[in-house]
């Protein structure tokens, strides 16, 4: 009898358990925060009985945690630095890596853009202050943006005004409260708060802003992660995508 209750409760505990559940552990770029919320949800739906958690922040911060042993089955980066280093350091399989979504690099203002602000030309004014974006050596917007403001020459009159963001969404939110006149985003960051922010240029980059994917290398990595990067990659997955202001590789 005791041992028909133990069975019977061992039995129990492993349907309510969440450590048992099938749980994909997907970490990824603040600019995808959104986009993959949705894309979980819609893969959730297709598949009962599994959860989706994420994480976001910026690349490589969200890569370094991996390095040093957070959980993911997962990692999507906005640059492919941060991909590359991924792939230096072992913690994802290359032969998994896709490029999944193409986005392009903004200046934005706020929306009644006080200072008049019309392109990069103009942040040269000694009414502009404060410019922010995300800081180059972490934050892959940053790094766009530092290349693409020295290919056009404006890279030291915005560098003496910088205010470094920790990853885009912040740049976003220092822009969006008027605590800086202007800022460097991508333009999937700017859709989100249109009516928070006005886009005034947007910014060739030397290297086009291609989003990479790839499965992570980690003992008992869920069965879940190559279906769900499958599901990035679909065609369905493409226009949850799209919907928010991506486009395709």
């Amino acid at each position: 009898m005791v041992f028909r209750r133990l069975i019977t409760a061992c039995l129990l505990m492993a349907v309510i358990s969440p450590t048992l559940a099938d749980e994909l552990l997907v970490s990824a770029a603040a600019s995808l925060t959104n986009a993959f919320r949705d894309l979980a949800t819609q893969f959730e739906a297709q598949r009962p009985g599994t959860t989706v958690l994420t994480t976001f922040g910026a690349s490589d911060l969200v890569l370094r945690q991996i390095i040093y042993g957070a959980p993911a089955d997962v990692f999507a980066s906005a640059d492919q630095l941060a991909m590359d280093k991924a792939v230096e350091a072992r913690v994802v399989d290359p032969t998994t890596r896709k490029n999944f979504v193409r986005n392009e690099l903004v200046l934005i203002v706020p929306r009644d853009n006080p200072g008049g602000i019309l392109s990069t030309k103009d942040l040269q004014g000694a009414a502009v202050k404060r410019i922010a974006f995300g800081n180059p050596a972490s934050v892959p917007v940053g790094r766009y943006t530092q290349a693409a403001l020295r290919a056009s020459g404006d890279w030291a009159g915005v560098h003496q005004r910088e205010v470094l963001g920790q990853n885009v969404r912040q740049v976003l939110s220092y822009v969006e409260r008027g605590e800086v006149e202007a800022g460097f985003v991508f333009a999937t960051d700017a859709a989100i708060m249109h009516d928070k922010v006005k886009v005034v240029q947007t910014l060739p980059t030397p290297t086009p802003v291609l989003y990479p994917i790839a499965l992570v290398k980690r003992e008992g990595r869920r069965a879940s992660a190559q279906a769900f990067l499958d599901y990035v990659l679909s065609e369905e997955g493409q226009v949850v995508l799209a919907k928010y202001g991506f486009s395709r590789p």
